[in-house]
């Protein structure tokens, strides 16, 4: 089969033993596993203390328990400062780089069906419109926005009162 119709099962030419997403999800699924890999990777926190202090609610415990399940899965080491034993950073190894593509598409589905709650003036956006760089479209599924059809399917779900939003409005 040389194309896939939406609706229809997706055939996949290899025969898999397991599912690749219950084992991707064995440690990406993980209570704040997902947030830990965004801030390192999009904002360049690389210090215990700033991953405390870039993900609202986490506890010490819980990032500890996360920080240590990522090294042990390969997605990122640790870096000891040969100056002082309490300096230590944190780096993503090519494993968790490789998240970036699966981070990129939860900002675009983020926003496209949640902006009222991620941006200001609730408006969704497209990809190429958050991040217009050229060397990151190719990580990147750019989900097509149509204001109306959202407007439609929020509407539906009971997720939107009668008066369209104003990002709808022409």
């Amino acid at each position: 089969m040389r194309y896939w119709i939406k609706g229809a099962p997706i055939a996949s030419a290899a025969e898999f033993a397991s599912c690749p997403i219950a084992a991707s999800l064995g440690v990406l699924g993980r209570k704040w596993t997902m947030l830990v890999l965004r801030d390192m990777a999009m904002r360049k926190a690389e210090r215990f203390s700033d991953l405390m202090r870039s993900i609202p609610g986490i506890t010490p415990r819980a990032l500890s328990m996360r920080l240590k399940e990522l090294e042990q899965s390969g997605m990122i080491h640790r870096v000891d400062d040969q100056r002082s034993p309490r300096y230590v950073k944190w780096s993503l190894t090519d494993k968790g780089w490789d998240t970036l593509p699966i981070l990129l598409s939860y900002v675009a589905f983020g926003s496209k069906w949640f902006a009222p709650a991620v941006f200001a003036d609730g408006r969704p956006r497209e990809m190429n419109r958050i991040y217009p760089q050229e060397n990151l479209k190719p990580l990147y599924v750019n989900i097509e926005v149509d204001p109306e059809k959202i407007r439609r399917t929020l509407r539906k779900e009971g997720k939107l009162s009668a008066k369209q939003p104003s990002w709808t409005e022409k």
